[in-house]
């Protein structure tokens, strides 16, 4: 008499195949561009806004303040443009999700093999596609004005930037998974923060001349160290202790914000 004995384990397995990051970025980013290069009206408008600030905002800081600026008024405020542009497109990201909110776009992605972090990174760094073209368009107008380009450091700047920009996106996320019920929210509290990070970093203008309180509260500022490494490494100095503080800041925002924007996408799809 033959006896069968059964397996208590199943036949078949089935295990989830490890995903690449960086390709589910690439997916990621490639879907949320794709949107943009059909409207080539809008992106060519984005290339243009940052000559416009140039432009209008410049000769007001080289006639009052022209003595200020050791490099060159633009030397300082080139850079200032570029942090100001991803600044500005970043944490504008949740923007986006609060209409596939509406649409059920983003659940669909939830229930997607994607990886968590890629959907923050991803929508981050398509921000990112623009700024590369537009420092490329400032660069190439500036220069006949005085604006020296060391081109390591300006690549190294871009990077740092690109960094920044994954935090910034991510807190952006993580706000429109706060206010998806009332989207409104998102403008007010974007903006309350927007703007006084940005005086505070000595953006648009020095705070060396400002009152000491605002000099003790720009240390508290992240974006000031970014603003300060950003125009160190236009000015081709690629090793100074600015640089190191602005990698510092930048790679400590991208993990709070990923922190904080992974656990709003897992909170909202439970």
């Amino acid at each position: 008499m033959t006896t069968l004995t059964l397996d208590p384990s199943p036949v078949l397995t089935t295990s989830r195949p490890s995903r690449n990051l960086l390709r589910d970025i690439r997916i990621v980013m490639t879907r949320e561009l794709k949107p943009v290069l059909r409207d080539p009206f809008s992106l060519l408008f984005g290339m243009i806004q940052p000559l416009v600030f140039l432009a209008l905002f410049g000769p007001l800081l080289s006639g009052s303040m022209g003595g200020t600026f050791g490099d060159g008024v633009w030397q300082w405020f080139v850079p200032s443009i570029l942090v100001m542009t991803t600044l500005f497109g970043t944490s504008t990201t949740g923007a986006n999700l609060l209409f596939e909110f509406q649409t059920g776009a983003h659940e669909r992605m939830l229930v997607t093999p994607l990886s968590r972090s890629s959907l923050l990174i991803g929508r981050a760094l398509k921000e990112m596609v623009p700024l590369f073209g537009q420092a490329v368009i400032v660069i190439a107008v500036m220069t006949p004005f005085a604006f020296e380009l060391h081109v390591g450091g300006a690549l190294v700047g871009l990077a740092l930037l690109a960094v920044f920009g994954v935090g910034l996106g991510s807190f952006s996320y993580a706000l429109a998974i706060a206010v998806r019920k009332q989207d409104w929210m998102f403008w007010v509290v974007q903006q309350t923060f927007l703007f006084p990070l940005m005086i505070l970093s000595g953006m648009l203008l020095p705070l060396e001349t400002g009152p000491g309180w605002m000099r003790a509260a720009s240390k508290f500022n992240p974006l000031s160290y970014v603003v300060d490494a950003e125009r160190t490494l236009f000015s081709g100095d690629v090793v100074s202790t600015a640089v190191l503080w602005g990698w510092v800041a930048a790679i400590v925002t991208a993990a709070l914000g990923l922190t904080v924007g992974i656990r709003a996408m897992l909170r909202s799809a439970g």
